[in-house]
């Protein structure tokens, strides 16, 4: 059973035991549990339901495992030629890495 599951304005596909990276989400502890409504598709061994925008009664619950990650450095380079123009920039994401205990359709 998986489903396709809106997180912070990102889509997941999510099967039970996976482990995610989501945007961070505020004011969450490690060990706690954080429900997400907005399961867009579910799939339950060949019956697919899909949502009119979400499926009703479907939910996916996900344990917080770590609350803030940071993620890989992201360098922004941006340069305009033969005017000795160049800006470097950059800026390292925060996620937080999530388990998914179960999916509910």
């Amino acid at each position: 059973m998986y489903a396709i599951v809106e997180i912070q304005g990102q889509q997941f596909k999510v099967e039970q035991g996976n482990k995610l990276f989501v945007h961070h989400i505020k004011d969450v502890e490690a060990g706690k549990t954080v429900e997400f409504d907005k399961v867009l598709l579910v799939d339950a061994d060949g019956a697919v339901k899909v949502g009119a925008p979400t499926v009703e009664g479907a939910k996916v619950v996900c344990e917080v495992i770590n609350p803030l990650v940071k993620g890989d450095k992201v360098i922004v380079f941006k340069m305009k030629r033969r005017k000795d123009s160049r800006k470097r920039n950059g800026h390292r994401e925060q996620f937080t890495q999530v388990e998914v205990k179960s999916v509910i359709a």
